[in-house]
């Protein structure tokens, strides 16, 4: 996730510097400056939705081992 948001970060930061009309070591800068928020902030996201897709994932398969499992009724 890292990685992939850093890539878009890079292109993002690219382009709107090359569309400001910025000289190529400026357009280098905010590239990579830009590569580097968004690949943390990628990564940020990427562990809470990998973490909620395992937790979504666990709630599912506690749900379908209750239901499977037989009903017994406790006689005092």
């Amino acid at each position: 996730m890292m990685i992939l948001g850093a890539m878009a970060g890079f292109l993002l930061g690219a382009g709107s510097s090359y569309a400001g009309k910025c000289t190529s070591p400026t357009i280098f800068w905010h590239a990579s400056v830009t590569a580097l928020a968004v690949g943390m902030l990628a990564r940020w996201w990427g562990r809470i939705w990998f973490a909620s897709l395992a937790d979504a994932l666990e709630q599912k398969r506690r749900a379908r081992l209750q239901a499977s499992e037989p009903k017994t009724t406790a006689k005092a």
